[in-house]
């Protein structure tokens, strides 16, 4: 156990174990010496530094100031960025804001109601084994180091990232490749008691298939959860005082007592009237307790208690009389409705909406020139299909000020291109990169399930062939004793009283991809069984009403998007297209008007919204890669020399044959020049190649061979 003593006068300690065929190994006391607690965490060559501090309480605090962050570090992986002007790790990459978010989502739960100690933890990729991803040992490591600061922490978790390996069989740490490449990449966390967050992109598996990964990622992940309590126990962690910001209890029943007689069946009406008539009883509990308390009493506290009582009646209504708050039954879907095609200048468009909650999805495609650059710690490749969330505050009624986008909008967008990357066409039958947008109107529930129906509605608006629709729902959960109640497309109050969080997408067929947070500690795979069995039901309702605005993709794209034709080219000939300093292509792109991309296997992509242009600049790039056939016509080919026993022709750009003086015309030729002169356009046959590679042309069979033809 004890290896060595640092400058800091503490032994290093470590603690060992078998996980999934690799040594895992956390260490303590080699690094870190003034954070609240830090961790290293070895598996293979990936060695992530977990660190945690633990602040004081904030005064006035009226949330747990938690903020968890990944790091990536270039040189883990071996590399400099490849951005030509920063090389210096700065904003995160979406990719390390949503492994942070995975991260973040396990271990936010399990913290006591009313903690308000600044808490942080921040996983550093030191190195990185390029034979998995890394983000699974970083939970391990942020946890680790969290159980280390005697924290209230209820922890620890874990986390695995599962998919099917070449034999079709479950398995952990699989590369990344074989991750993008299989039918599912399922990211699943959990403490001992059960599973307190679930992820996944997935090619249309069942739900019986989820189910099966979810069971085997749990009981896989219990060594990593054990192997932190040995830690724990052998550093003898020192469990912190602290005390916590409760509710008074006295308001509390107060508020309720007024309460007593005016929530229940009244308020159970389809939003938004419920939110007016929630919001007309909130001014009403402020006045009665104003002008028993006077004016100056603090508001926010009975806020709060009547917060509470509130969402304490929602989850009577649904255990008692299996009655929500809109006065819908627990497995309902809101009204919906939506629309196709109403932004003229878009390429496709479209608007979704589900009782109060609604999208716009815009559309926008592109050449394939256009996707995105990713240059991050694990990867360097293109993204040709992107989703973007936006949701201002207004969309609930709120003054907000405008910025970039957050984690929360990162994470709805990249939940949302998940459930349609499965059904995407390939570049190859569909040779464009495609941008969508989601605009979120108005927000009461499920924004991203709502921003994943009206994408794959204005993508099928767009023309672009998708291989099936996609619709999705967010199920919720409440639990009350051993009881589930599962709730089908929850919305506002039920969200905020509920026990789950669960996002499914798919297509008729299956699953494309999952989101589950849970706020009790642990759910058991039975549980999850059944929100997904309901959730498929959800789906098909959902699915069923986008098929009557718009059953199939449009044949024709919008006049405003470019089309984009692609020609196969012996990768030899590219830098004959491209010509000396990219005079050659410039000039095509300058005349043709079209916008050239050409891959390093000889695909030449050409973009126009005019077909006559993309046809002409196919006509001059072949023309240019074409070889000489013996036996074909050219015809108007220019006469580039002239001499005294013949002339030279050019059949195809560099590319000069000789017609001799006797395969001018059947007349017999004195003089050439008497013929021919530079600059004449003239029809020959290319009649033979010599062992030189010389062209031999003639004028003579051409007029005969084209004479014979009519």
């Amino acid at each position: 156990m004890s290896q060595t003593i640092n400058p800091s006068g503490k032994q290093i300690v470590s603690v060992e174990t078998d996980f999934l065929g690799r040594k895992l190994t956390l260490e303590v006391n080699r690094v870190g010496f003034r954070s609240s607690a830090s961790v290293l965490a070895r598996y293979g060559d990936t060695v992530v530094l977990g660190t945690a501090m633990v602040g004081k309480p904030i005064a006035g605090m009226d949330y747990f100031p938690l903020s968890i962050d990944y790091e990536e570090k270039f040189y883990a992986a071996g590399k400099i960025s490849g951005s030509r002007f920063i090389k210096r790790e700065g904003r995160p990459s979406d990719d390390a804001v949503l492994i942070g978010r995975l991260i973040d989502r396990p271990i936010r739960p399990l913290w006591p109601k009313g903690y308000r100690c600044e808490v942080q933890g921040i996983a550093t990729v030191l190195s990185m084994d390029p034979a998995f991803r890394p983000d699974m040992i970083a939970m391990i490591a942020t946890s680790a180091a969290l159980m280390l600061t005697g924290a209230p922490f209820d922890g620890p978790v874990a986390g695995l990232r599962v998919g099917y390996n070449q034999e079709g069989k479950l398995e952990a740490f699989l590369p990344a490749e074989q991750l993008d490449e299989g039918a599912l990449d399922l990211v699943v966390a959990g403490n001992k008691n059960g599973i307190m967050m679930v992820e996944a992109g997935a090619s249309e598996v069942t739900e019986e298939q989820v189910v099966e990964a979810l069971d085997w990622a749990f009981t896989a992940m219990q060594p990593a959860i054990a192997l932190q309590e040995e830690l724990v126990a052998k550093i003898g962690v020192t469990k912190q005082e602290y005390e916590l910001d409760l509710p008074d209890q006295a308001i509390q029943d107060e508020v309720a007592k007024y309460l007593e007689n005016k929530l229940g069946e009244d308020l159970h009406k389809p939003y938004p009237e419920r939110n007016e008539l929630i919001g007309v009883l909130r001014q009403e509990v402020l006045d009665h307790f104003a002008e028993k308390l006077g004016e100056d009493f603090d508001k926010s506290v009975y806020n709060d208690a009547f917060d509470m009582a509130v969402h304490k009646d929602v989850r009577k209504g649904i255990i008692e009389k299996g009655l929500r708050p809109d006065g819908r039954k627990l497995t309902e879907i809101r009204p919906l409705s939506s629309e196709v095609g109403f932004l003229p200048r878009a390429h496709g468009s479209s608007l979704f909406t589900r009782g109060v909650t609604q999208a716009m999805n815009i559309v926008t495609l592109a050449p394939t020139s256009y996707a995105q650059l990713v240059d991050t710690m694990e990867k360097n490749t293109e993204r040709r299909y992107m989703h973007h969330y936006n949701a201002p505050g207004w969309t609930v009624g709120e003054v907000r000020r405008l910025g970039s986008p957050g984690r929360r909008e990162i994470g709805h967008g990249y939940l949302a291109e998940r459930a349609l990357t499965a059904v995407l066409p390939t570049e190859a039958e569909f040779p464009y990169t495609i941008r969508s947008v989601t605009e979120i109107m108005s927000q009461n529930g499920s924004t991203s399930m709502a921003a994943t129906c009206s994408s794959c509605l204005a993508l099928m608006d767009a023309g672009v062939p998708l291989k099936a629709p996609v619709s999705g729902i967010a199920m919720g959960l409440m639990i009350e004793g051993d009881k589930p109640y599962v709730l089908s497309d929850i919305a506002d109050a039920e969200d905020f009283a509920g026990d789950m969080d669960f996002k499914v997408t798919g297509t008729s067929k299956g699953i494309t991809a999952l989101q589950m947070d849970m706020k009790v500690h642990g759910l058991p795979v039975s549980v999850l069984k059944q929100a997904l069995e309901q959730g498929r039901d959800g789906r098909a309702h959902i699915l069923e009403h986008m098929l009557t605005t718009l059953a199939q993709p449009r044949a024709e794209m919008s006049p405003y998007a470019p089309r984009v034709e692609s020609i196969q080219i012996n990768p030899d000939k590219i830098r004959e297209i491209i010509g000396k300093g990219g005079e050659t292509i410039q000039k095509i792109t300058a005349e043709t008007g079209t916008e050239i991309d050409i891959k390093d296997d000889g695909t030449v992509m050409i973009a126009s919204p005019d077909g006559a242009a993309i046809q002409a600049a196919k006509d001059w790039i072949a023309s240019i890669v074409e070889e000489p056939e013996v036996g074909k016509i050219y015809k108007d080919r220019p006469v580039v020399s002239v001499l005294d026993f013949g002339a030279f022709v050019q059949i195809l750009p560099g590319k000069d044959g000789l017609v001799h003086v006797s395969e001018i015309s059947e007349e017999r030729t004195e003089k050439v020049s008497d013929k021919l002169k530079e600059g004449d356009k003239v029809t020959v046959k290319l009649v033979a190649i010599d062992d030189r590679g010389r062209l031999q042309l003639s004028m003579k069979a051409a007029a005969k061979e084209l004479a014979d033809k009519k």
